[in-house]
């Protein structure tokens, strides 16, 4: 493969424009109109209207569609797994990659997405209607509207909905990053030389942000005085109604009952509208089963039966660093055209934040947490991103071993779609929906992979996820 030519194939949007004739009539009638205001308005929207073919960058497809499979993959074998499942607290498993993956990945996107800039009006509007967007489908699926797939019904009681979650998540790093890129744009130098650190200082005010969103982090954690709370445990619904109070009174505590991240959550959104169910419901101090899911032990604490949002302000307030070094991924391959160069920045970044991550733990300075979204966790989940999509970039780009990938791409490239039907629950709500005289006779809870799961100790949907699988493949080829 050519050297030169790559960076070309390789760069998103660079594409020839292809317009028809009454395009290319309406552009030309437009510059002859130019001297106006109007005119110089249409000439701009309408060469943001045309058609681009576009080369899109595989290996961030490739990477983007591995990420959706991890995620349905944890969602639904996680019970049965737990050592797959997300980390009771402390500590990195499979499932904790999924979000860091996404928001490196969204980093990426934007680099590619925001290179050329004709109109920074227009771009705010995008910008600002992706994240309405968002947020919209955010709370609506993981709000508590949907109960599918195991309930055949919907409605979500307001005192109750969940305000925060992985889509809501998203959209706020999207928008911080893809704002500051926006805003920044007249402000990067035109021309410089590329180096190991000038690319750093090109892009200063994306490490900028990052800088602030560190710091807002731990200032917040440390400092913030977290007072004792109570709550009023609203899950068993056959149970009367009981009210548990956390004894806390401290500053910069990490465990589960009086860190900062739980505080602010609760004070900006209420106990009511946290996540119901967190992991650390899966702790030794909270069961015998532990780190399975199991019946609370007779001497739990009380924070065992409280909620908690794993989404929260605070940690995403910390996880638009993980936007911040997926932009910079995003740069290095827009600036630097050659293979070698490119993998020398992405390799040796992700190492760095690897061994700093590291350090950080092992030292007990700041150890690994998910929950929280630690400093830590940030470095050792970017640097694993970086070294996997460096890996990725080596096998399809670099050596051009493309069609085994296939599949995750088109799933990448239909990521919403696949995330809505798939982690959501929506397929194998539709599935479960098709019953006998009884719910309970249903497609779902009949067929012999659910025999499987039992013998296997499967969770309940693990199938849905096959039959999702088999469903996009054929789809796939039929396309």
């Amino acid at each position: 493969m050519d050297e030169e030519a790559a960076p070309k194939r390789m760069e998103e949007g660079l594409g020839n424009s292809t317009m028809d004739k009454k395009q290319e009539e309406v552009v030309k009638n437009d510059i002859n109109d130019s001297t106006t205001e109007h005119g110089k308005e249409r000439i701009i929207m309408e060469v943001i209207g045309v058609k681009q073919k576009t080369k899109r960058v595989a290996t961030l497809d490739a990477f983007r569609g591995l990420t959706i499979v991890l995620m349905i993959l944890v969602d639904d074998a996680g019970g049965a797994y737990p050592r797959i499942d997300h980390s009771p607290w402390d500590g990195c498993t499979l499932a904790d990659f999924v979000m860091p993956f996404f928001l490196f990945i969204v980093g990426v996107a934007i680099a590619l997405a925001l290179k050329r800039i004709p109109k920074i009006r227009y771009a705010v509007k995008k910008i600002l209607l992706r994240t309405l967007k968002l947020l919209f489908w955010g709370i609506l699926l993981q709000g508590g509207y949907s109960h599918a797939p195991d309930d055949l019904v919907y409605g979500v009681n307001m005192k109750f909905i969940r305000w925060c979650g992985i889509l809501q998540r998203i959209a706020l790093v999207y928008c911080i990053v893809a704002l500051i890129e926006t805003f920044t744009t007249k402000l990067r130098p035109t021309t410089f030389t590329l180096g190991h650190l000038s690319i750093f200082t090109a892009y200063k005010w994306q490490w900028f942000g990052g800088l602030v969103a560190f710091l807002i982090y731990m200032i917040t954690t440390y400092t913030l005085y977290v007072s004792d709370w109570s709550f009023v445990d609203h899950i068993d619904d056959d149970k009367p109604l009981k009210k548990y109070k956390v004894i806390c009174g401290m500053r910069g505590h990490l465990g589960p009952a009086c860190n900062a991240v739980g505080y602010i959550d609760r004070h900006v959104w209420g106990v009511n509208h946290l996540y119901s169910q967190p992991v650390w419901r899966r702790l030794k101090p909270c069961t015998l089963s532990s780190p399975d899911t199991g019946p609370f032990r007779e001497d739990a604490p009380s924070w065992c039966h409280a909620p908690f949002e794993p989404e929260g302000l605070l940690s995403s307030i910390s996880a638009v660093m993980s936007g911040t070094i997926g932009i910079h991924y995003g740069h290095v391959l827009i600036n630097f055209k050659g293979h070698r160069e490119r993998l020398k920045q992405w390799v040796s970044m992700g190492f760095v934040l690897l061994i700093i991550a590291i350090i950080l733990h092992f030292t007990n300075a700041i150890p690994i947490n998910k929950q929280l979204y630690s400093f830590s966790y940030v470095c050792f989940t970017a640097g694993a991103a970086g070294i996997v999509f460096s890996g990725l970039y080596i096998v399809i780009d670099v050596w051009g071993i493309r069609t085994p990938f296939l599949f995750l791409e088109w799933i990448g490239m239909n990521a919403m779609l696949v995330f809505v039907m798939a982690a959501q629950g929506i397929f194998a709500a539709f599935v479960n929906g098709w019953y006998y005289e009884d719910p309970h006779n249903s497609l779902v809870r009949t067929t012999p992979p659910l025999i499987c799961a039992h013998i296997f100790r499967k969770n309940i949907r693990v199938h849905h996820s096959i039959g999702l699988m088999i469903f996009i493949f054929f789809y796939f080829k039929s396309n």
